[in-house]
This record gives structure tokens, sequence and C-alpha cells, in this order.
């Protein structure tokens, strides 16, 4: 059976304030060395002068400050007492040992990967991830590096949300679904998800996570470079193609209705066809003179 192991929870720890240590310790390391320097013919005057400057130079081992969102991680031989995020000149027992912490926002941009997306095309893709320690005992003791954790667990969230999305839509007859360009949105919400379930073992907590970078890799951009024109063109000219039947049928219609002219259904045909081919042509149109009749 697996043994599951425990994680380490962040606590409070007491500690003291600076200022009123730090007067004391510079009290006694004056009087002591003045004591020294003035009695030196007594040797209890100059043991006493010695050890008041060796108790002030005790005292001065415990000092640390912290600014505003920074913590510090007190142990005692090994063992965790407590994390200190009092800001200000603090003070411990010397014989405590302590590591800081930054609780500040940091922004991560992570490297450029290559990667296969759903269809299995080559992409370029890359994030950019604002995280914090919110948890300074799991950041400090549940992993070995917290910011190289963060950073590969960037990289492997990125893998694995471009292995369920497509770059970019299909076909017309593909069903819909999200894609990396279309959906960026979706996507970055999917992408801070699976961050915070994977850098959670670490005590970081993710602010925002976006994709920094997305691109086709060299070797097929240009081909799906044309892809992309095409269908461009191909949209272009579906939406001219739709105008020009919605002002053929209009035309008909107020001619119709203001009875300009009466056309038969071979006449309409005809008209309809110059019309389409006059209004969805590349060029402009050139005029024609008929100066017979349709029928010869």
């Amino acid at each position: 059976m697996t043994e599951i192991r425990s994680r380490s929870v962040e606590r409070s720890t007491q500690s003291a304030a600076g200022i009123p240590i730090l007067l004391l310790s510079i009290a006694l390391l004056v009087g002591g060395f003045a004591l020294v320097a003035q009695n030196t013919e007594y040797w209890l005057n100059v043991a006493g002068g010695i050890s008041a400057a060796t108790v002030g130079l005790f005292l001065m081992c415990g000092f640390y400050a912290i600014q505003p969102n920074e913590a510090m991680a007190i142990l005692l031989f090994g063992d965790y007492r407590g994390t200190d995020r009092t800001t200000g000149l603090r003070w411990v027992l010397p014989w405590y040992s302590r590591k800081k912490i930054s609780l500040r926002a940091r922004n991560l941009t992570s490297d450029k990967l290559k990667v296969n997306d759903k269809r299995g095309s080559p992409i370029e893709i890359a994030a950019n991830v604002v995280w914090r320690v919110e948890d300074s005992a799991q950041a400090l003791f549940d992993v070995d590096d917290y910011q190289a954790f963060v950073n590969i667990q960037v990289d492997t969230a990125l893998r694995d949300i471009a292995s369920h999305y497509a770059y970019d839509h299909g076909d017309e007859t593909d069903e819909p679904e999200l894609t990396l360009r279309a959906d960026a949105e979706d996507v970055a919400g999917r992408l801070r998800e699976e961050l915070v379930r994977r850098v959670a073992v670490a005590g970081v907590a993710v602010d925002e996570a976006r994709l920094a970078h997305l691109a086709y890799a060299p070797e097929i951009a240009g081909a799906m470079l044309k892809r992309q024109q095409a269908e461009a063109v191909l949209s272009a000219r579906r939406l001219i193609v739709k105008g020009a039947v919605g002002m053929v049928e209009s035309a008909l219609a107020d001619l119709n209705e203001r009875g300009v002219v009466e056309l038969d259904e071979d006449r309409k045909a005809a008209m309809v066809s110059n019309l389409l081919v006059v209004l969805c042509a590349d060029r402009e149109a050139q005029p024609v003179v008929n100066t017979g009749t349709l029928y010869g």
C-alpha cells in the first residue's frame, strides 16, 4: 500500500521586537568595553565587562529584518517552529536558524515550446504566469526548489493543454470545438486550473495564466499560411455571393412591384445571370450595347 506523505503547514511563531533588544545590546557592548578600559587593575571588573560585551554580541546574533510581503521561517536544529510575517526589525534567540522567503507576486514567461496540438500539427507555444508563495512551509520544505518546480510545472501544463486543443478550426464539416487561437480566454482558464492543481504541493498560488506566444512551427508555417489565405478568399467569396443574391432578389421584386418592365422566365434568367456576373466579378463590368432583341 502506498504511503501518503504528510504535507507541511505554515503556522505563526512569536518573535520579539528588535528595537528594545538592539538598544540593550548596544548598552551592554558600550558598558562592557568602558568597564574593561577604566578598571583594568581589578579582574572582577574586567571579567564583568567582558561578560557584558559577550552578552551584547550574543544578542546581536538574533536580529533579522522583514519587509512587507516577506516571511521568515524559524527552525530549531532543523525542526520547523513557525513563520514570522511581522514586518520590521525582529529578534529571536540566536540558536534559532532562519530562512527568508518572498511572498510577492512573480511574473514568469516560459520558454517557447515546440509541441503537437490535438490534430498532431507542430506548434510553438509559451505562457505568461503570475504566481506567488502562499504557504511558506510547503514552499521551503515540501519541494527541493520551489522556483524551479514552478518553471517545470508551467512547461508540463502547457504541453498537456496543447494536446487537448487544436491550433485553429478545421474544415466546416468538423464539429465546433474550442481552439488555441480563437478561444484564448477559455484556454487561459483551463491553463490556470491545471497549474493550480500542479503547484499546490509547493504552497504556490497562481493569480493569472495566459498564452504569451502561439504560432505554427517553422516547417509548416508556410503551408498553413497558404491554407489560411485560401480560407479567407473562400469566406470572402461566400459573403459576396450571398450579398449579390440578395441584391438580385431585391431588384427583381422592385421591378415587378413598380411595373417598370414585364419579364418572362427567360429574360429573368438572363438578367439574374448578368447581375450576378457584374456583382461577383473581380473587375469592373464592361458595358455592351445590344442593338437586337433577346430572341434574335
